[in-house]
This record gives C-alpha cells, sequence and structure tokens, in this order.
C-alpha cells in the first residue's frame, strides 16, 4: 500500500516550502500522484519526492525550471540517464571548486585569527623591545593602499633576481619606514641574501603606540616628543608597521627607536 504525504509533509521532506511544491504543480514540473476533488488538497507519493529531490538538485546546477521540466519529460529513458550523468560530473566539478573556496576562506581565517591573538591593543604609548629586523625597501611604494596591499609581498619577491628567490623569505606582514622625511613601504626579512634594497633595523628598545589613520601624523610628533624629551634620543627613522583590523582595513603600530638604554 502506497504512502501519501500532504503538501507540507512533502516539503518538510524536501527541505523547501510548500508554495514551491504548489509552484511546481501550477507548472506542471511535479505533479501530486493524487488530489482531492473536494478539498483541492494534493498528495505526494515516495517517488513524486523522488522527482521532487531531481529537480532541487537540478536547481542547484543553476538550471531553469523550464530546462529541468524538458529534461524530465523525455520519452527516451537512455537520454534521462545521459543527461543525470553529466549533470552528477558537473555536481562534482562544483564540489571541488567549493572544496576549493572554503580551503581558500579557511586560510585566510586562519590568518585573521593569528593577526588577531598577534595584535597588541595598546591605551597610550609604550616601551617594546625588538630584535634586530632586516627589511626590504621598496623602490616605488611609499604609501599603502589597497591594491599594493592585496597580494603584498609579490612586489618585494619581483625584486629578486630569480636565482636567489629560493634565498628569501618574507614574514607575512607590511611596513612604512621613515627616515629624512623619505618614506618606503617595506617587508621583514626571515631569511635573505645581502642584495641592494635590504636594510638593518638595529635590535634595542622602541617607543610604540597604536592608532588608526587620521590620527597618524600627531601621534608620530607625539613620540618623538616624548623620545627626545623623556629619553633623551634622537630617532633617526621612525617604523609604521601595518596591522590588519578587519578585512582591507587597517591602523599601524608606530615604532620609535630608543636605543639599547635601559627601560
Amino acid at each position: 500500500m502506497k504512502k501519501f504525504y500532504s503538501v507540507g509533509m512533502a516539503a518538510k521532506a524536501a527541505h523547501i516550502t510548500s508554495e514551491t511544491l504548489r509552484h511546481y504543480d501550477r507548472i506542471g514540473l511535479v505533479k501530486p500522484s493524487r488530489k482531492d476533488d473536494f478539498t483541492n488538497y494534493r498528495y505526494y507519493t515516495e517517488e513524486d519526492l523522488v522527482r521532487i529531490n531531481t529537480v532541487r538538485a537540478l536547481q542547484q546546477m543553476d538550471l531553469s525550471l523550464q530546462k529541468i521540466k524538458e529534461v524530465l519529460e523525455y520519452e527516451d529513458l537512455q537520454k534521462i540517464i545521459s543527461f543525470l550523468t553529466e549533470a552528477e560530473k558537473r555536481a562534482e566539478e562544483k564540489i571541488k571548486l567549493l572544496q576549493n573556496s572554503k580551503e581558500k576562506i579557511q586560510l585566510a581565517k586562519s590568518g585573521y585569527e593569528r593577526k588577531y591573538r598577534e595584535q597588541r591593543h595598546t591605551e597610550g604609548i609604550i616601551t617594546r623591545y625588538f630584535p634586530e629586523r632586516v627589511i626590504m625597501l621598496s623602490d616605488t611604494l611609499e604609501t599603502p593602499t589597497l591594491n599594493n596591499l592585496w597580494n603584498y609581498l609579490s612586489h618585494f619577491y619581483s625584486k629578486i633576481e630569480l636565482l636567489q628567490k629560493e634565498q628569501f623569505t618574507f614574514e607575512d606582514l607590511a611596513g612604512i619606514y621613515t627616515e629624512n622625511g623619505v618614506s618606503k613601504l617595506f617587508a621583514v626579512c626571515i631569511r635573505y641574501e645581502n642584495i641592494d634594497g635590504l636594510k638593518i633595523l638595529p635590535g634595542g628598545n622602541y617607543l610604540c603606540t597604536d592608532c588608526a589613520e587620521e590620527d597618524r601624523e600627531n601621534k608620530i610628533k607625539e613620540l618623538l616628543h616624548i623620545a627626545h624629551n623623556e629619553h633623551n634620543a634622537s630617532p633617526e627613522f621612525i617604523v609604521q608597521q601595518i596591522v590588519i583590523s578587519g578585512i582591507l582595513q587597517w591602523n599601524y603600530q608606530l615604532q620609535v627607536y630608543l636605543g639599547n638604554q635601559s627601560i
């Protein structure tokens, strides 16, 4: 004895709305196997549910309802099987693309999580010790933009001769180096060979503070004032490390060198 499902039950089983199921009936895509002449209630069988689920799956392949209806009305069963086989292949390709997208999203997420963990939210100004760092200065980039921060490190790899590329690895961060009023973007070298464009940031104590773009200039002046008046230091350069604060958004950690004096 066949089991019949009401519109609500069938819609729930197929994870669609009752109105969607009624629409399928109106356009002749999925007709209920039974309809009560007196109440006009629709009733669906297990076979009807298979057809409904097939329709939903084909819709995920970006096929129009009209095309799906046309396919399911083929009288040649082999033709239907061939079509569904091809649809299955396209579904597998789509799954692979989605999996690849998922992996990229997971990679980006893990990068932002790491930056979030490493990010130091400081209130006011602190003194922090940094070991010696080697940076590569850009020849052409002076300020961060959406364009040059996207795939940032590729700019610096392009400065290296082909035979030397394997000798270089960069830390995943960006920054601005300013000396004598000239600013250039930089990348921090983890592994490197001595070539033109490298600069050594001396190890020692740095006066640091976090800031946004709009108050960056004032914060730099404040740090230099404190360095001179409270630490008797005359910094020759300023480091502005770019701190990612969101997707395509960033702030800065300003760093002014105080030397190797004890805190």
